[in-house]
C-alpha cells in the first residue's frame, strides 16, 4: 500500500470531497484520528456516507438525514465493514473531521491530523477486515509521513472528550497496537 505525491492511497477508491482545504503553512500530518460512522445510525452499506461527505445527502431519504444534510464534513478515508477503502481528501490537505478538538494541548486538530472513519458504531464490534486495513493504512501513513510517530494515534473521543464518543468501547485498541507491532 502506497501514498502518491499528491496524497492519494493507491488501494483506495477516490471520491473527492469539496469539504477540504489547504493545511495552514508549516502544518503536516502529525496525528491519526480514528472515528466511526454509520448512516443511518446503526445501518451499514449503502451510499449515504459518501453522499454526506460530498454534500449530496438527500434529507428526505431517512428521518435522521434532515438534521445532518446541511453539514459540511469529510474525512480523509473511510474503511467499510468489508475492508474496502474510500478516500475523500488527499492526506496532505485538511479534511473537516475533528471539529472543536485538542490533542496534547494543541487545538484545531484538523490542521495537523488525518481522519480515518470506520464504518461502525460505538457499541458493535468492528470486523477483522477493518482492523487489518486500518493497520496497513497507519503503516503506510507512518512510512510516508515521518511526522506521524508511534504514539500519534487517538480516537475522536480523545480529542473531543465530552462531545464525541467514537470509535467507542467496541473498538479494540490493543488489537490495533498488536497488528501495528507484529504486522497484519
Amino acid at each position: 500500500m502506497r501514498i502518491d505525491t499528491a496524497g492519494w492511497l493507491d488501494a483506495a477508491r477516490r471520491v473527492p470531497s469539496p469539504n477540504q482545504d489547504a493545511r495552514p503553512p508549516g502544518c503536516r500530518p502529525e496525528l491519526i484520528v480514528v472515528h466511526n460512522i454509520s448512516l443511518p445510525p446503526g445501518e451499514f452499506g449503502g451510499p449515504h456516507i459518501e453522499a454526506l461527505f460530498t454534500n449530496r445527502l438527500d434529507p428526505g431519504a431517512h428521518p435522521y438525514f434532515a438534521g445532518i444534510a446541511g453539514l459540511r464534513v469529510s474525512a480523509h478515508l473511510l474503511i467499510r465493514r468489508d475492508g474496502a477503502l474510500v478516500q475523500f481528501v488527499p492526506f496532505g490537505r485538511r479534511a473537516w473531521h475533528a471539529g472543536v478538538s485538542c490533542w496534547r494541548g494543541r487545538p484545531a486538530c484538523n490542521d495537523f491530523s488525518v481522519g480515518i472513519e470506520l464504518e461502525g458504531t460505538d457499541d458493535r464490534p468492528y470486523g477483522d477486515a477493518q482492523y487489518t486495513r486500518l493497520a496497513a493504512v497507519v503503516t503506510a501513513l507512518r512510512r510516508h509521513y515521518p511526522s506521524l510517530t508511534a504514539d500519534a494515534l487517538a480516537g475522536h473521543c480523545d480529542i473531543a472528550p465530552g462531545r464525541k464518543t467514537d470509535p467507542g468501547p467496541a473498538f479494540d485498541w490493543d488489537r490495533l497496537r498488536a497488528l501495528l507491532e507484529n504486522g497484519p
